[in-house]
């Protein structure tokens, strides 16, 4: 027995590899997805690419994403599956802009915002307390919102044809604050017109940055860095999350599942709401029938692009919010430069796998470099009917590709009885 203890005792456990990158490996990666840009950008003339134009799209098309990705974020975490987002941003759209043009824009956010929260309730009531499946109680939201919107804008909107409304569509609201860093902006401007490698690029970029920012979109910023010392650097946080995890061990240590569940999904429709509002009021300042765009969705995939963390998600929301403003900015040629760019990843992708050995998907990576090269090759532009497929397109090849190295929170769509771990 002694023998056998010993032998227990000089056995190490094994070591775990931990699933979050260090600093120096994102900063690393940063650094070669823009030296890859820059690249491209110089052997292509594609200067759109890392204009500042382009950047500043891609930031305002991000946010709403980014924030529907954050409400669901809050609402896994918790162990509530919430594909009613897009439902909650609709809502956020269609109340904030008709509170907005009747009160001003910031009652106009306020409102959006407890509309999208309201609606988290109406999916916290029926999945955390009735019990019913969270994909079908989200997809009911989807449809309840969608209908009641536009049942709404007929008798509320139409009556207001004279300040241009109609049953799709709101009058006009107010815009929010935007403010530009000064000297800053000028000073970046003029270095991006020269066109130098790498210096020009990051002018670009960093002009994009910080040219006519949208004070919600500062708030986003703000709610994202929040969101992390909220839920990874609070007690609070702490007991949220283990209710994603293992509330019956978060039930026997005395917290308060449904209370935290609760607070955890109207928070998730609350910053939906808030992605809604961005939409009405700062992309179009209208609301417009269909406007959301299934960007509830794509705020998912984005927030499980990021593995359920804010800022791989905020990372995802900027990828995607880039690509969807390609189609904005003299898409058909940046996107074929583009292909240059993906083409080169896969290449690199078939080699890594080559070298570990997985030996099928490397060839099947390198096929698809061969034939993405033989489209840029052949063609000089790509139609604009696949430029604005294009978010959806690397909405598909993102979550492909990262879904091998994901884990989400282990009691999601688990139903859950108070008392179980008694």
């Amino acid at each position: 027995m002694s023998a056998t203890v010993t032998a227990e005792k000089a056995t190490p456990p094994a070591p775990t590899r931990s699933r979050r990158m260090s600093l120096p490996r994102i900063l690393l990666i940063i650094s070669g997805a823009l030296l890859a840009l820059c690249a491209v950008r110089v052997i292509t003339g594609a200067d759109n690419i890392t204009g500042s134009s382009q950047i500043a799209a891609a930031l305002s098309l991000a946010v709403p994403i980014g924030l529907a990705g954050l409400g669901g974020l809050w609402a896994e975490r918790a162990g509530v599956v919430n594909i009613g987002l897009e439902g909650m941003m609709i809502l956020g759209t269609f109340f904030g802009a008709w509170a907005g043009y009747q009160w001003g824009p910031w009652t106009g956010v306020l409102v959006g915002v407890l509309a999208g929260a309201l609606g988290g309730l109406v999916h916290a009531v029926a999945t955390v307390s009735f019990g019913v499946d969270h994909i079908i109680s989200g997809v009911a939201i989807n449809i309840l919102a969608l209908g009641a919107t536009s049942y709404l804008a007929k008798r509320w909107f139409e009556p207001l044809a004279h300040l241009g409304a109609s049953p799709k569509q709101s009058p006009a609201v107010d815009d929010l604050p935007s403010f530009t860093v000064p000297g800053l902006s000028d000073g970046l401007k003029s270095l991006e017109s020269h066109h130098w490698f790498l210096v020009s690029d990051v002018a670009g970029i960093l002009g994009g940055l910080v040219t006519n920012v949208s004070a919600l979109t500062a708030l986003t910023v703000l709610l994202v860095v929040g969101s992390y010392f909220v839920l990874w650097r609070t007690p609070f946080g702490l007991r949220l999350r283990s209710c994603g995890e293992n509330p019956l061990a978060a039930e026997s240590l005395g917290v308060n599942v449904y209370l935290y569940k609760y607070a955890a999904v109207a928070t998730s429709g609350a910053l939906a709401g808030l992605g809604g509002v961005f939409l009405a009021m700062v992309r179009s300042h209208i609301y417009n029938e269909g406007q959301t765009g299934g960007r509830g969705y794509i705020g998912l995939a984005a927030m499980i692009f990021g593995n359920w963390r804010p800022g791989g998600l905020a990372a995802g929301a900027g990828l995607f919010g880039y690509s969807d403003a390609l189609q904005l900015r003299n898409g058909g040629t940046t996107v074929h430069a583009l292909l240059l760019l993906i083409a080169v990843v896969l290449v690199l992708l078939a080699v890594w796998k080559i070298y570990r050995k997985s030996y099928l998907t490397g060839a099947v990576s390198a096929g698809f470099a061969v034939l993405v090269l033989v489209w840029y090759f052949m063609t000089d532009t790509v139609p604009n009917e696949m430029v604005g497929a294009t978010p959806y397109v690397v909405t598909l090849l993102v979550m492909a590709l990262a879904a091998q190295k994901l884990r989400m929170p282990k009691y999601n769509n688990k139903p859950y009885r108070k008392g179980q771990a008694g």
